[in-house]
């Protein structure tokens, strides 16, 4: 399979599971994204992003209301962004972000997931710079040359262009991702996203195929995800099972 094949399959397993605590996460997040850029979505194109976003998960418009009102009301916690990097099973890599108003509660929080399935929480990059963070736009067609030729007349830093079943996969760096959506968007009209995210993605790939070693990763990351402060966990392991 392809790297845009293991990249769905990979924003699939990232995501919780909990419904709340998806609008929970997202709340958080449009928040923070509003405190610091303002609330007005055409002016700050990050929370206009995210509430796309949001919307396409299926977050209620008062979730997503509630959290922009009180980041203009100016009162409210105060979060920062916390990122931790360690070793699941089989060798596994394993990135976690987080939002967080109290750094010793969230590594203690997220430690523990760590030390309870026999994994390891390494020190900041230790498996970063094995990851590209990388905007990602996916989109129904099968010509990758009139889609790389929009990107590059739209003078687009785009890392690659492929085509997997159907579908046209763009990657570009994360910095990038205004830019070639926008770009996409005029040379394609009616253009729908499929695959719409900034997300980070393995440069390889490691598979899990013992049964224990399979329910130990899962545990992991399902202990991760139920942090209250974890927004997103990423990581390169395979599941064969």
């Amino acid at each position: 399979m392809g790297r845009a094949f293991e990249v769905r399959k990979n924003a699939m397993a990232k995501t919780a599971a909990a419904k709340t605590k998806v609008n929970s996460k997202y709340g958080k997040e449009i928040y923070v994204v509003a405190k610091n850029g303002g609330a007005d979505p055409e002016t700050n194109l990050s929370l206009r992003r995210l509430i796309d976003k949001a919307k396409k998960d299926q977050v209620p418009a008062h979730v997503i209301d509630k959290a922009i009102e009180k980041a203009a009301g100016g009162a409210g916690e105060d979060y920062t962004p916390a990122r931790y990097e360690g070793y699941g099973p089989g060798n596994s890599m394993i990135i976690v972000d987080c939002l967080t108003d109290n750094m010793n509660r969230t590594i203690k929080d997220v430690r523990l997931p760590f030390t309870k399935t026999g994994s390891n929480l390494g020190s900041p990059g230790c498996v970063a710079h094995m990851f590209d963070h990388f905007a990602i736009l996916g989109f129904a067609g099968d010509d990758d040359e009139s889609v790389l030729e929009a990107l590059m007349m739209a003078d687009v830093d785009v890392t690659d262009v492929e085509v997997e079943d159907g579908q046209v996969s763009v990657f570009a760096p994360h910095t990038e991702y205004f830019k070639a959506k926008t770009a996409l968007t005029e040379a394609f009209e009616g253009i729908t996203f499929e695959v719409d995210e900034i997300t980070w993605v393995p440069q390889t790939h490691v598979e899990i195929d013992d049964a224990e070693a399979i329910e130990t990763f899962e545990k992991l990351i399902n202990m991760l995800e139920d942090v209250d402060d974890v927004q997103n966990v990423y990581h390169n392991a395979i599941i064969k099972r």
